[in-house]
């Protein structure tokens, strides 16, 4: 056994859920807090064991059980081994190398341990219960209102939702794309934010895309725009005004969203509601997060980041970030809305993704209804 092999340190976890992926929540969610509580984070993992006497429900292939591992630890991957055992559950063993000391380094006046707080917005809440939450709420609403699941492209995440308003036979266009730092998530677990906009007589049209690292920003942004075109070729089946043609986007989604709109190959954009994205990757290079992602190119980050671009002269833009945010967030809206000199960032009720609730409901939908109306 080589050196390294023997630093390494062993967390095991245990679910008897019934459920695959509440199983597997519940597991990887143990595998992370003795992560933390070794000082350390998804970034040291190495490889994992899943025992199970259910191999076929804990696949990787299974796109459920892929969405579930990502809610966890997003793009960071180590070798996983699924191996079958007699007893019932599943146990997961996994094994991380020992946390280095950061060196002194400091970006935008913060250490690199409170820069990675600050672009850690799962600090602001229970994720495991978030993510269950958004899942059956957005599961439930899915069913209730008839969506049609659309494919825009031949990827398997080339899929849409699509909401339609009652009584409209040509109803204006809101596009909404999903955050998840560019890695995990999905259009179901969003569903249940359309329905402001819906009761609004828009119709909701909800993208997935390829997730990171798997798919690199540039696929992701492309699959983006081609999801628009998608609805602006397909509007008279579909039954949709293709020249009222709104976009918004949560997070990571924000950022899709507003390169979207840099695109020279989008359809025309009347507005734009940006929330609480990442407009500047520079910050992201810095971290674990950002090098898994390529972020620590300079010249890339320049041409992924929004605040690099002029500002996109046809679409009404605005923004904005929950009050609970972090500072880092917060100065990330402001940033942008400096760069392209749009109003300043509403500040909204609730944290990073509580804020999200406003679309159904108060200052923030009322700033997405007057920004789609205009002057």
């Amino acid at each position: 056994m080589s050196a390294s092999e023997t630093d390494l340190h062993e967390i095991v976890a245990h679910s008897a859920a019934n459920d695959p992926v509440e199983a597997l929540r519940d597991a990887l969610g143990d595998i992370l807090a003795g992560l933390i509580a070794a000082g350390c984070g998804p970034h040291h993992l190495r490889e994992m064991v899943w025992e199970t006497d259910r191999p076929d429900a804990f696949h990787l292939s299974r796109h459920a059980i892929e969405l579930a591992y990502r809610e966890t630890f997003a793009g960071f991957r180590p070798s996983i081994r699924l191996e079958p055992r007699a007893e019932p559950g599943l146990t997961i063993r996994a094994r991380h190398a020992a946390a280095q000391p950061l060196p002194d380094t400091l970006v935008e006046g913060y250490s690199l341990r409170e820069l990675g707080r600050q672009y850690s917005p799962r600090l602001q809440a229970d994720m495991k219960a978030l993510f269950r939450q958004w899942s059956r709420e957005g599961e439930a609403f899915r069913a209730r209102h008839g969506v049609a699941d659309l494919a825009y492209g031949p990827g398997r995440f080339e899929t849409l939702d699509l909401y339609r308003p009652a009584g409209s036979e040509r109803a204006p266009v809101f596009v909404f794309i999903h955050g998840g730092y560019w890695q995990a998530s999905d259009k179901v677990q969003h569903a249940q934010f359309s329905k402001g906009l819906l009761d609004a007589g828009f119709a909701v049209a909800m993208p997935n895309y390829g997730l990171a690292p798997d798919t690199p920003l540039e696929g992701s942004i492309a699959q983006s725009v081609a999801a628009l075109n998608f609805l602006v070729r397909e509007a008279d089946a579909l039954g949709l005004d293709a020249g009222s043609l709104h976009i918004s986007g949560h997070s990571a989604g924000g950022h899709l969203a507003a390169m979207v709109l840099c695109a020279s190959d989008a359809p025309p954009i009347a507005s734009a509601l940006l929330l609480s994205g990442l407009y500047d990757l520079s910050p992201l290079g810095h971290l674990p997060l950002g090098r898994l992602l390529g972020f620590d190119d300079a010249a890339r980050n320049h041409r992924l980041s929004p605040v690099a671009r002029p500002r996109p002269q046809a679409t009404r833009i605005a923004l904005a970030v929950g009050e609970g945010e972090s500072d880092a967030f917060k100065a990330q809206s402001a940033a942008l809305a400096t760069a392209w000199q749009a109003p300043a960032p509403l500040i909204c009720p609730g944290h990073h993704f509580s804020m999200l609730e406003g679309l159904n409901g108060g200052a923030l939908l009322d700033l997405a209804l007057r920004t789609a109306e205009g002057p």
